[in-house]
């Protein structure tokens, strides 16, 4: 395929957030590749979403803490589109349970996604982003609210948010932004497994317009920082409607 425009790589692609997130940047008007872990399926759906919708698109499986695939990532952005100009890294893994009932093989999992996974994708687009170019990471508002049983989950998004204005400084004279957008509750597989309609109502209405966030909600966010807003760098940006 020929060049476009502008290229977007969008970790954790094919659900949720990611997905929403990958959408929209098509509809933007920028190529989109899409990278999953494990779901041929939705990854295919997803491509097909997007190409149905007058978007281009393509899906490669991607474990985000392998710096083999995440390479192989990029140089599939590189061969069919042309460059890199975006890199969204919305893979993410969530545990839920208190300190002292930590499993630990859970941490070293949360830790491999969360953590050496952002910092593998960041070293990546640190490499590769043209100028004009921007590297959205995801944080979460657990980072404020600091709830118990969160504390694997948010301690693995506060090193994302540590490392996010260490790589806009980093990158300084390269015209490329690095920010960290940081949902509150959202209405996504990922949150509402394992929590019961009482738990779901009482955490909507932690913000003031009283409901989850929805993944659009999210990526109108993103599609900001990943094309118009230039003069946000080295942020983490609060997405919750309030709520934190």
């Amino acid at each position: 395929m020929g060049a476009v425009s502008r290229v977007a790589v969008v970790t954790g692609g094919s659900r949720g957030i990611g997905r929403a997130v990958a959408e929209r940047l098509a509809r933007d008007g920028q190529a989109v590749v899409i990278g999953y872990a494990s779901n041929d399926t939705e990854a295919k759906a997803a491509v097909e979403a997007i190409g149905s919708a007058g978007g281009r698109a393509t899906a490669a499986r991607a474990d985000v803490a392998d710096e083999a695939a995440v390479a192989a990532l990029f140089d599939l952005a590189e061969r069919e589109y042309g460059g890199v100009d975006v890199v969204v890294n919305a893979a993410a893994v969530m545990t839920l349970g208190p300190i002292a009932e930590l499993d630990l093989d859970a941490l070293d999992r949360v830790h491999r996604t969360n953590i050496r996974g952002s910092f593998v994708v960041s070293r990546e687009a640190a490499r590769r982003l043209r100028a004009g170019g921007a590297l959205i990471n995801f944080s979460t508002s657990q980072t404020r609210l600091l709830s118990p049983t969160y504390a694997v989950y948010t301690a693995s998004k506060a090193a994302v948010e540590a490392l996010t204005p260490i790589l806009a400084k980093e990158l300084r004279g390269r015209d490329v932004t690095v920010n960290a957008v940081a949902p509150g509750p959202t209405s996504t597989d990922m949150f509402l497994n394992g929590k019961d309609e009482a738990t779901i109502d009482r955490l909507a209405k932690l913000n003031p317009m009283e409901r989850l966030g929805t993944p659009q909600d999210i990526a109108e966010v993103v599609s900001a920082l990943a094309g118009p807003a230039r003069w946000i760098n080295g942020q983490t940006v609060f997405v919750n409607g309030g709520g934190a």
